[in-house]
């Protein structure tokens, strides 16, 4: 099953497909071209000039590899660690090289055996320098991984959420025996996927069955005042998904949206594809200015957080609060994810 392979413990090659990491190096190549440019300059101008240069030599190559990398990233991964590297430096060695040779050709450069070995030694370098980057990039992000599995382990489910849900099964054992049954049952389920690894992708499906009996739990205790409203719109239900992604979020909706208004609340879960990116939408009602200032944020910076360990940039979490036509207040929370297979 897919899992968070950012930060194993054998530290492998990036996801060259992810836009994080193809903004890095072409942040990190540029830097260290400005940084040769310097060591070349003896002044400002000259300075410019020297980058000038080698950004026209950087730029279309970087672009190249970055090309084949996204490529062919995937089949690299399933190397030896060493022997992908290997293969990374490798092929920016050989395209600088081949690179030189193609501008020697079209009369653009003088070339030469000793230019084209140096062109090579520094498309080399230039790999070997943000592989040794990343490298340090993954050291670094493992604590934070570690942090953020106890977060989901001991910091998901509100202690009263348990006695409330207990006290609400102890009502219906005389009069409602079987319903007292189910709710018992979908609360174990709850807890026992409390406690799996949180490292692994999970169906979108199995997302929406916890979150499902999650709200039928806490249906029992508010009754009518919790309303559900789900959509789906050309969604994948085999999409993996980071686990407990959602019902976090549900619990504030019900706790600091349903709740404390006393009336009947509607909470609206939507989702929907838009091109290779999965969108999530939950709305609840609050009261006006007590979503930014009241509430648990907990749970908005533990999703953040593992969102970005698990996609980079390439996910985000967003919230608002808006008034309605009516002049009720809404809090809204919207999530945007990458609409691929994570490669194991």
């Amino acid at each position: 099953m897919p899992s968070i392979k950012q930060n194993p413990a054998r530290l492998p090659l990036p996801d060259f497909r992810n836009f994080g990491v193809m903004l890095r190096i072409l942040l990190g190549v540029n830097l260290l071209a400005l940084a040769a440019a310097l060591v070349q300059s003896t002044g400002i101008s000259d300075c410019l000039q020297h980058y000038v240069d080698l950004a026209a030599w950087v730029q279309p190559l970087l672009l190249f590899n970055l090309a084949l990398l996204a490529l062919f990233g995937s089949v690299l991964r399933y190397l030896p660690v060493w022997a992908g590297q290997a293969l990374v430096i490798l092929l920016a060695a050989a395209s600088s090289a081949l690179l030189l040779d193609f501008w020697r050709f079209m009369g653009i450069d003088d070339g030469g055996w000793q230019r084209l070995a140096r062109a090579a030694v520094l498309g080399g370098l230039f790999a070997g320098a943000m592989l040794f980057y990343f490298s340090l990039h993954a050291r670094a992000f493992s604590p934070a991984l570690a942090e953020a599995r106890l977060q989901a382990l001991t910091a998901r489910i509100r202690p009263h959420f348990l006695f409330n849900s207990l006290n609400a099964v102890l009502s219906l054992i005389r009069c409602e025996p079987r319903r007292a049954e189910t709710a018992l049952e979908e609360l174990a389920e709850l807890f026992r996927a409390l406690m799996r690894d949180h490292r692994d992708l999970l169906p979108l499906a199995d997302e929406i069955s916890l979150c499902r009996q999650y709200l039928n739990l806490e249906k029992l205790r508010l009754g009518e005042r919790l309303n559900v409203e789900w959509e789906i719109v050309d969604v994948p239900t085999d999409l993996k998904v980071p686990p407990l992604m959602l019902q976090p979020l549900l619990e504030n909706a019900v706790y600091h949206g349903i709740e404390p208004s006393g009336e009947p609340g509607t909470v609206h879960i939507r989702f929907a594809r838009h091109g290779n990116e999965l969108h999530i939408d939950l709305a609840n009602p609050c009261r006006g200015g007590e979503a930014a200032q009241g509430g648990n944020h907990m749970a908005l910076a533990n999703i953040r957080e593992r969102l970005a360990l698990y996609y980079d940039l390439e996910a985000r979490l967003e919230t608002k609060e808006v008034i309605l036509d009516d002049g009720l207040h809404q809090y809204r929370v919207h999530i945007v994810l990458p609409c691929r297979r994570i490669e194991p």
